[in-house]
């Protein structure tokens, strides 16, 4: 087959692939960027709760529990977050069927409700649910934006062979936008589409692959297999073995030792979050994150209901020192996916790039509706 007969299946692929994922990506791409300064945003909203730090401890999670659980009686509490020293914890209520999701801030000091939220409602909740569900049911929408970013994956693939040029000398103009005064907009157009498409390829292929990694078990699993992992991928508690009936006179709950067991060995930690059990033969899940902005580094524990025996798991969310590089490049994925990897500018890059992605089913569709109507 010649070349410019092969250039041609690929120029009517690229076509057709991207009048079938086009609305999708533009969705998810712009709903991306959107949501990239979620954390930033929520984060200068909390400012208004000035907690003082001054020769006091913080609750336990039991009393923070039973203080939420008393606004909020009918729910199920998912867990207790513990921030620095200054800022509000946080109670978790959240359940899937029936569907809610409320957090409890408060002072951690003396137990004051500062706010309960429902996180069901709200801005960034509507455009994450773009995000993810394309405004769907969720069983639908994941499978339709997995979907869509499937494709991107082979649009990007594509776009880049019809790209390239054939002499080495053209690849100068093939970069650089050289208009002249009399350029049309078609010749703009289809330089915006081209150039920038070209531009954010390489960046557009790390977004599609962490996507697809949430999208779709198979890839997640083949890809944490292709990096070299070896432990399971899917999230299993321990099970708790009752060996005794708890004594309601005991000096503190399991909840509070397990959370003061990760205070005492995380000093550091930007946040701790203790889990109750959710039944008599599940453990109690604690987790230590040592950085702020970012989870890959978070360090997952497990202890026993009934007599803290610390529990080991043989997946990827365990003991952050028992990671290997796989293990690690894989709990990266969110922050890889977010920007958050590099701080602020990496979500900032994350931001533009996300913006140009969703130029390009734009200037891609204007491209198809000149030709067709000239």
């Amino acid at each position: 087959m010649k070349k410019g007969n092969l250039k041609n299946k690929i120029r009517k692929f690229h076509l057709w692939l991207g009048l079938g994922s086009g609305i999708i990506v533009f969705i998810v791409a712009l709903t991306g960027a959107l949501y990239a300064f979620k954390v930033e945003i929520e984060s200068a909203l909390e400012e208004k709760y000035v907690i003082s730090t001054e020769g006091k401890k913080k609750l336990p999670p039991s009393k923070l529990k039973e203080l939420a659980e008393n606004k909020l009686p009918k729910k199920k509490v998912h867990a207790i977050q513990y921030h620095e020293v200054n800022k509000p914890s946080t109670v978790i209520f959240y359940n899937a069927d029936p569907s809610y999701h409320y957090t409890v801030s408060l002072n951690p000091y003396n137990g004051k409700i500062l706010e309960i939220k429902d996180e069901n409602q709200g801005f960034f909740h509507f455009i994450y649910q773009g995000h993810m569900y394309l405004w769907l049911p969720p069983v639908i929408g994941q499978t339709i934006v997995a979907s869509g970013t499937l494709l991107f994956l082979f649009l990007i693939i594509s776009g880049i062979i019809l790209w390239f040029p054939k002499k080495k000398k053209e690849i100068r103009k093939k970069i650089c936008f050289q208009w002249k005064e009399t350029s049309k907009w078609k010749r703009k157009n289809f330089d915006l589409h081209s150039i920038l498409g070209f531009y954010v390829s390489i960046v557009a292929l790390v977004f599609i692959i962490t996507g697809l990694v949430w999208g779709f078990p198979w890839f997640g699993y083949l890809y944490y297999k292709t990096i070299g992992g070896d432990k399971s991928v899917i999230y299993q508690d321990p099970i708790s073995i009752k060996t005794k009936v708890l004594s309601k006179n005991q000096d503190s709950p399991s909840i509070d030792k397990a959370y003061y067991i990760m205070k005492s060995q995380n000093p550091t930690a930007m946040s701790i979050e203790i889990h109750p059990p959710e039944t008599d033969s599940t453990s109690i899940a604690c987790n230590a994150n040592s950085e702020k902005e970012t989870f890959w580094k978070t360090d997952y524990r497990y202890f026993d209901q009934y007599n803290l025996e610390e529990k080991q798991v043989d997946n990827i969310w365990g003991r952050f020192t028992t990671a290997d590089n796989s293990d690690k490049l894989l709990r990266m994925n969110y922050d890889i996916h977010t920007g958050a990897i590099a701080g602020l500018a990496g979500k900032t890059f994350a931001f533009l790039i996300s913006l140009i992605i969703a130029s390009l089913p734009v200037t891609g569709f204007l491209i198809w509706w000149g030709r067709k109507n000239k």
